[in-house]
């Protein structure tokens, strides 16, 4: 090796050193007591050497680029030198593993050199290092882990579980083939045990990019080529490409994976999942043809599809979809239309869905804030018939589900399922007023603001009075903080202070807090109205300011 050689070596060395100080300044074993499931933190780097400059990372930076490229022809190497560095970088790199604290390492270990040579790029595996016993140990804990708190489970797990869970699920360097029927179950199960956890969509976002990442990096790349950008992707399916034993159960997972895209991500990544089902469909598979068409298969046919001469519907579990197609506007039409979705939940179709209606009318509801979607025109066209009424109201309950949403509106506009059956309702008739009650206590306020428009348009329909009280503070106490409402004049009345009064006795402090500012804009404003206050209505200002008052 010459000068030049050993000069260019140093570097990369003291890179590597560097790098090393770095990861091993954490408190890695308290890090990995969180959870079983992790036995090291540190899987993965890669070492980077363009025109002389060198980078040890966990992440590809691409020094070749020109913004990050710093001529130095001197310090070029050729492919020959690049083979000579490798054994002596391998080398140095194990032997800071072997003096690191155990748990800074994960049980496999990969180190990646991506050199720029003359000419060209070489890109080449310098390590990799599996820790046996740490393997044996990490198989024995997932196995523990899925009998004991999934299979015999009956309680919520923690998103840091699932994160690593799925992850070594999906890992073929941990198992070899992957078990695509034990992966499926332990995913559903999953779910199954976070149902109406607030953890939910977190834990389905995870599984989901897991099996997203797997899909991409480790099977796509077996039968596809990418034409496409990394940011862009586009498949090719390769010459005389085909699934083997092993590819006919693997696809059952890509087929798995492309059904939560659909279901759980989204809207902007539907092409992602579609993709996953395209290609799968490109390689023989039957099932991801049949998925695409008719769904899932776990329905009768007679309970996704209904032909009238009134209305027609169909629906696909994999997309999460009901199409209604009104041929003739009536009560009867909507009707038959909510009996059809009312049967479709309770057999257990996904609550997170999207309707997608054909009709001559568009119906709106009477307020702010809602996105016109197929949804809620499917819902405001049948409140238009006073007959279909009671069966809203039914549909209102079966659909109803905390950490659920419909899937065709996202962010600010997001709702619950049910909520256009139920504000449609609500500003219809008091008679409907438990039921926006009942809808207020499952709507999650983290997540969800468009029950403060119902909030706002409730007081527009029906003021501030002894009747609308109590489901106003119910839907005042799970509204953001962002809604406005005029209604300081109505509380002017001393007989009304005295009947919110009566109602938050069984309350929270913070609640009570919570009503106060969204009112009077908090607990320093209404002791000013207090102080100056007289009488029975200075009692009820105060009772409120105590109310609000932690202990």
């Amino acid at each position: 090796m010459n000068h030049t050689m050993e000069t260019i070596l140093d570097k990369m060395k003291k890179e590597i050193d560097q790098w090393m100080a770095y990861i091993n300044d954490k408190d890695a074993e308290k890090i990995v007591k969180r959870t079983p499931l992790q036995v090291g933190i540190h899987g993965y780097a890669l070492l980077e050497y363009a025109d002389g400059r060198v980078d040890v990372t966990d992440h590809v930076l691409d020094l070749s680029l020109p913004g990050n490229r710093k001529q130095n022809t001197s310090e070029q190497l050729s492919e020959d030198q690049v083979r000579e560095l490798i054994p002596e970088l391998a080398a140095y790199m194990q032997h800071h593993i072997n003096t690191l604290p155990r748990a800074v390492i994960d049980y496999r270990f990969t180190f990646d050199g991506k050199f720029r040579v003359r000419g060209g790029e070489v890109n080449e595996r310098i390590l990799d290092y599996v820790d046996e016993e740490k393997k044996e140990q990490l198989l024995e804990r997932i196995s523990l882990y899925i009998s004991g708190k999934l299979e015999a489970g009956k309680y919520p797990t923690k998103p840091l579980e699932t994160f690593f869970l799925s992850r070594h699920l999906l890992d073929e360097g941990l198992y070899g083939e992957l078990d695509s029927g034990k992966i499926i179950a332990a995913f559903e199960r999953i779910q199954e045990l976070n149902k109406g956890n607030k953890h939910l969509a977190e834990h389905r976002h995870t599984l989901t990019a897991a099996l997203r990442n797997w899909v991409e990096d480790q099977w796509l790349p077996r039968y596809f080529e990418n034409t496409g950008t990394e940011w862009q992707r586009e498949y090719k399916k390769k010459s005389g490409a085909m699934l083997d034993v092993t590819g006919q159960s693997s696809v059952e997972l890509v087929i798995y994976a492309a059904i939560c895209i659909l279901k759980y991500e989204p809207s902007f990544s539907r092409s992602v999942g579609l993709t996953f089902l395209n290609c799968a469909i490109e390689l023989g598979s039957t099932r991801a043809e049949q998925l695409m068409k008719q769904g899932s298969g776990a329905f009768a046919e007679d309970d996704v599809r209904l032909r009238g001469e009134r209305v027609e519907c169909s629906a696909n579990d994999v997309f999460a979809e009901v199409s209604v197609h009104v041929k003739q506007e009536s009560g009867e039409s909507y009707a038959q239309a909510l009996r059809f979705l009312i049967h479709l939940l309770k057999l257990g179709f996904p609550k997170s869905y999207q309707i997608k209606l054909k009709s001559a009318v568009k119906c709106w509801l009477p307020m702010k804030g809602l996105a016109k979607s197929g949804t809620h025109r499917f819902f405001a066209n049948a409140l238009e018939y006073p007959e279909v009424h009671p069966l809203l109201e039914e549909y209102a309950k079966a659909a109803m589900e905390t950490f659920e949403w419909y899937t065709d509106m996202e962010g600010e506009k997001s709702c619950m399922p049910g909520s256009y059956a139920v504000f449609g309702l609500g500003l219809t008739d008091p008679v409907y007023f438990p039921l926006a009650g009942q809808y207020m206590e499952k709507v999650d306020v983290e997540h969800q603001s468009v029950q403060n428009s119902f909030t706002a348009a409730l007081v527009e329909q029906y003021g501030f009075n002894g009747e609308t009280l109590p489901l106003l503070v119910t839907c005042m106490l799970y509204s953001t903080e962002t809604l406005k409402l005029k209604i300081r004049d109505e509380l002017q009345e001393g007989e009304l202070l005295r009947l919110l009064l009566e109602q938050v006795h069984s309350l929270k402090y913070y609640q009570v807090e919570h009503l106060v500012y969204l009112i009077w804009g908090g607990t320093d404003k209404l002791k000013k109205l207090a102080d100056k206050a007289e009488g029975d209505k200075k009692q009820y200002l105060t009772g409120l300011i105590q109310a609000a008052k932690r202990g």
